[in-house]
């Protein structure tokens, strides 16, 4: 496994730094050697995110390529969450492929009923709606409730053109739109 860590608007100090990699040493035993770990650390500078201190890791194997982010007000807490979340997402990776995977007389391991069709092609899948009412505002007033709600997306319907809207905040710390076409 090749680890790096790097650091985004915030100075990774070697405390840290050989924190994050004795914590990630916990995947060694899961991961392929030849599986690339970029863990990255960066405090959000919004003031109305509480849990500004950020752990984003992304693991890139043969298979799938894995990617946990975690938020907490402590950077070794983030890394902590994180760390506990992404040995999960090996795990069930790792369960994944053994399950597909056919002995020699064409019987899966587990026997028969090991993983059923309709549960190993089900993908993601949606846990909770939600509905609210959208109201005709400009791009600069869902940028001012985007910043109320604290939240990184708003969807707004345009006045201008009274399509359905959705402003993002970028990592840059801007703001994206996404509008309808045609």
């Amino acid at each position: 496994m090749r680890l790096q860590v790097k650091g985004k608007n915030v100075e990774v100090s070697d405390t840290i730094r050989r924190y994050a990699e004795e914590k990630m040493r916990k995947l060694n035993r899961q991961l392929h050697d030849l599986a690339e770990v970029e863990l990255e650390l960066r405090v959000e500078k919004n003031p109305s995110i509480a849990d500004n201190q950020v752990a984003e890791v992304t693991v890139r194997t043969k298979g799938p390529t894995l990617r946990v982010t975690e938020a907490s007000t402590d950077m070794r807490a983030s890394i902590d969450q994180l760390t506990e979340k992404l040995l999960r997402q090996v795990e069930h990776a790792r369960g994944k492929r053994r399950g597909r995977q056919v002995r020699d007389n064409g019987i899966p391991p587990g026997g028969s009923m090991s993983i059923p069709a309709d549960e190993e092609e089900a993908g993601p899948r949606i846990v909770r709606t939600k509905q609210f009412s959208v109201k005709p505002m400009s791009a600069e007033e869902a940028a001012l409730q985007l910043e109320l709600i604290g939240h990184d997306f708003f969807v707004f319907r345009s006045d201008e053109s009274g399509e359905i809207n959705v402003l993002y905040r970028r990592r840059d710390g801007g703001y994206g739109l996404i509008e309808p076409s045609g």
